[in-house]
């Protein structure tokens, strides 16, 4: 089978490709063939058993997608999107990475036509659903989203669902989590401060939060988003009926909690290296975001998370980035 990424140079792109070059195959089917996007050349591993193509080119641009799609791979991953805090500054781009970038993909696979049927895993986000929340947030909850990035992933939600009701392709849409610990720089995401707080400190850096510690959020760790990615592209499309978009399990915690689970993990001179300094912009995209959810429908189709507290997310960072050790 030929699998294709978009976004592949990206943090959860790496791990997906190495994943894949690692198993060989997605789930019973032997991997034949691994195509690489991004915006930049992807990596492409070296000890990778099939070939691998990578290629670097503008998802939002048109016929970018068509050029790569015309293959036929058998499962498409779309992980291109700029972050949220960017998508929210800069609305154009948002708009035409976010949501034009996929649509050109869909109909791009919609023109070839002639019984070509991709699986299409679409990487969403729980940026679809926008405040008043319930104490969880359950499937049938509406999406409501109160910013652009939101915006832009509900309507590729929606998108899909389509495509995939007319037969153009078999989308599946998983709304991650905020993963964390996301290892590398702190990016524009609104979001990043809930690893910088984890990240910088275990690296012997000083660290912002700009948000109070009762701030509670819905997280999940890299590991356990590979895992929803490949459990989307082999699940049996029957069983998802019409609702193509799903939830994805996780665990709730406060920037409190995630602060004293850093505490217990690493102790009080890593957890001494963040700084409090309150930022209204930030604090204002953050209370609109959802806080924990019941994610019933994805852990009863086997959507499983690799982590069942935070110290589980803090060890799983330092053992998959900090090779078992951190900055004491």
């Amino acid at each position: 089978m030929h699998v294709l990424i978009f976004g592949a140079a990206g943090m959860i792109g790496r791990k997906l490709t190495h994943r894949l070059v690692s198993d060989g195959r997605l789930g019973t089917r032997q991997i034949t063939k691994l195509t690489l996007h991004d915006v930049v050349q992807p990596e492409a591993p070296a000890n990778a058993a099939m070939p691998v193509d990578s290629v670097a080119s503008d998802f939002a641009a048109a016929g970018s997608a068509a050029r790569l799609v015309v293959a036929r791979p058998d499962v498409i991953f779309c992980l291109a999107s700029i972050v949220s805090g960017e998508a929210e500054e800069n609305f154009d781009k948002g708009y035409s990475i976010n949501l034009d970038g996929t649509r050109f993909l869909l109909d791009a696979i919609r023109a070839i036509g002639d019984g070509y049927k991709p699986r299409l895993v679409f990487s969403s986000s729980i940026a679809v659903f926008g405040a008043p929340f319930p104490d969880k947030i359950s499937d049938e909850f509406f999406n409501t989203p109160l910013t652009s990035y939101g915006t832009q992933k509900a309507i590729c939600e929606l998108l899909i669902a389509d495509y995939t009701r007319k037969g153009f392709l078999d989308g599946v849409g998983i709304r991650l989590p905020t993963i964390c610990v996301r290892p590398g720089k702190p990016n524009k995401a609104a979001s990043g401060f809930f690893s910088n707080i984890i990240r910088e400190p275990l690296s012997g850096h000083d660290a912002v939060l700009p948000v109070s510690e009762d701030v509670m959020h819905w997280h999940a760790s890299p590991r356990s988003a590979v895992e929803f990615l490949l459990r989307a592209a082999d699940i049996d499309g029957a069983t998802l009926g019409p609702r193509r978009n799903l939830s994805m399990p996780g665990l709730s915690a406060t920037v409190g909690e995630q602060i004293a689970a850093l505490t217990k993990v690493a102790g009080p001179k890593v957890a001494a290296r963040i700084r409090r300094e309150p930022d209204p912009a930030i604090n204002s995209i953050v209370s609109g975001w959802p806080r924990t959810f019941e994610a019933r429908r994805a852990q009863a189709l086997g959507f499983k998370a690799a982590e069942k507290t935070f110290e589980d997310i803090v060890r799983i960072h330092i053992d998959d980035e900090l090779g078992g050790k951190f900055v004491a």
